[in-house]
This record gives structure tokens, C-alpha cells and sequence, in this order.
């Protein structure tokens, strides 16, 4: 297994301190603050292994509360408040120093037949024919050492499809079109390829609602952070497989932006969909 992606897979599979009680990490090196992807993947690691392997998880809707402190560990108290004939719902508290930073509700069915259909994936480029973003900023490193610095390489190889110049912003349309997978083959455990996704699915997200507005997550007036986010999964895939995320923003005002993500599978399936809310926050001058 590719050493990135094993040291992505340790740092979700949080620790259990007691039956419903986990304790996760943040990787070495960050410095700011937790990603939302990870504290997303974390919990539902922790839930997951709350529930009979039988019930495979629907859905996840969670609010981020407080930034994480990387250097801290994050407690994950997990409520196991109902266990149904077909559901099972989990409730899931993120802590550090006491404090909640994140809390989330994920909900597991027993995987059952029914009524289909599905929003046809966008036709768009193979991934083999675009670049990927550690090439893209290994690239512009290389031609522009004095305005960007050489990638660490990932354990998730994202590759976007239609890109913008990450200095400039020029205004774009809100909408992204994104391919992605882990960088090597997947363990054969409950959950992984979901939990994963969790991971994945944070990227990109609220990049697409700051698109029209010609602004990056640097620009000094601007104030950004994940409010919220919700999950959907619909059918079986594996994340170590090409996913297709096609990303829309329909609406930004009062300092927020909507952005929408459905993860298709490469031949076609609408497998997950994802939506968040993010803060985007004009600073006045005198803040």
C-alpha cells in the first residue's frame, strides 16, 4: 500500500478509549487548524463501529462549531440513540479541552430495493487526460518558484478538470468538475470506502461557491470556514475507483455560500451527493 494512503487510513481509524467512546489525531505539520474533512471521516469511523456491519450508512449531517487545534487530540463521544428494524442512528460529539468542536447525526440502513432513477453525470473528460493537482502544482513550482512552492504528495489524487490561475481568482462560473481517488488499493473493511468519501468530499466544496467572486481562501478581506455539511449515499462504489464530483454553487448573500456535490462512479452512477454551507465573510477595515 502506498505509505501516504497508510498513514491517511491510520489516522482515521480513531482509537476506542470505551464502548462508545474514541480519541482521533491530526497528522504532524499542520498548523492552523483541523481539516473538516478528517473530523467528518473520523466520526463516522467512530459510528461505524457503534453498528451491526449489516447496516451500511445513508446519510451524515453535521455542523462544525469551533476550529480544531491540530496539536490537541479530539475526543469523539459517541450517543448510539436509536437501533430500528432497518435504521440505526448515531450521534456523534467532537471535543478538545472540553469544549464541543463538531457535532454530526449518521444514520445506517439495512441495504434494502427500491424506486430509481437519477440526474445523468455530465459528459467530461477521462481522468488519464487531466493533470492532476500534484503535477499542476509541481508545474507551476518549477516555472514559478517565486510565487508557489513544491506539493507534498497526497494520499488522494484529485484532478480538476476546468482550472483557474490560484493567484489571480479571475471570476469563473460556480461550478467545479473535479475526478478523484485514493492513491492506492483500499483494506476490505465495513465502512472504509464511505468513511473515505467523507474525507474526500470536503475538498473542492466551498472553493466553487468562492469561484464567481474572483477571491481565493488568501485574500486578505476575506473571512472563510465549513458551517455545515450534509451526506447521501445511494449505491455501492469503492474510493480507491474514479470518482466523478460535479460541484455547483446556486447561492451566495449574508456572508454565506451553498454549494452542492454529486459523486458519480465512471460509468455513470449518482452514487452520493453532498451539500455544504460555508462562511464567506467580507472583514471590514476595521477588524
Amino acid at each position: 500500500m502506498d505509505q501516504d494512503l497508510d498513514e491517511l487510513l491510520g489516522l482515521l481509524q480513531v482509537e476506542q478509549l470505551d464502548a462508545c467512546l474514541f480519541r482521533g489525531r491530526s497528522p504532524s505539520g499542520r498548523t492552523r487548524r483541523v481539516y473538516g474533512g478528517q473530523v467528518l471521516a473520523q466520526a463516522m469511523n467512530a459510528a461505524t463501529r457503534t453498528v451491526d456491519p449489516a447496516r451500511r450508512v445513508h446519510s451524515q449531517h453535521a455542523y462544525f462549531l469551533r476550529p480544531g487545534d491540530p496539536a490537541r487530540p479530539i475526543i469523539y463521544d459517541v450517543d448510539p440513540i436509536r437501533d430500528g428494524k432497518s435504521f440505526s442512528t448515531r450521534r456523534v460529539v467532537a471535543r478538545q479541552g472540553g469544549r464541543a468542536i463538531f457535532n454530526t447525526s449518521i444514520s445506517f440502513q439495512v441495504p434494502e430495493p427500491g424506486l430509481e432513477h437519477q440526474e445523468p453525470m455530465p459528459e467530461v473528460p477521462p481522468p488519464e487526460s487531466v493533470e492532476s493537482d500534484f503535477d499542476f502544482y509541481t508545474r507551476l513550482a518549477a516555472e514559478q518558484p517565486e510565487r508557489h512552492r513544491a506539493p507534498q504528495r497526497h494520499a488522494v489524487d484529485y484532478r480538476v478538470i476546468e482550472r483557474i490561475d490560484p493567484v489571480s481568482h479571475p471570476p469563473a462560473a460556480a461550478r467545479y468538475g473535479v475526478w478523484m481517488k485514493t492513491v492506492g488499493r483500499l483494506p476490505e473493511v465495513p465502512g472504509i470506502h464511505e468513511t473515505l468519501l467523507a474525507f474526500m468530499s470536503d475538498n473542492y466544496l466551498m472553493s466553487t461557491g468562492l469561484r464567481p467572486h474572483g477571491r481565493g481562501y488568501d485574500h486578505p478581506e476575506l473571512q472563510t470556514a465549513s458551517l455545515d455539511h450534509g451526506l447521501w449515499f445511494y449505491d455501492g462504489f469503492r474510493a480507491d475507483e474514479w470518482l466523478y464530483y460535479h460541484l455547483l454553487s446556486p447561492r451566495s448573500a449574508q456572508g454565506r455560500g451553498l454549494n452542492l456535490g454529486y459523486i458519480y462512479t465512471r460509468d455513470g452512477r449518482l452514487v452520493a451527493a453532498a451539500v455544504q454551507e460555508g462562511l464567506m465573510r467580507l472583514r471590514r477595515a476595521d477588524d
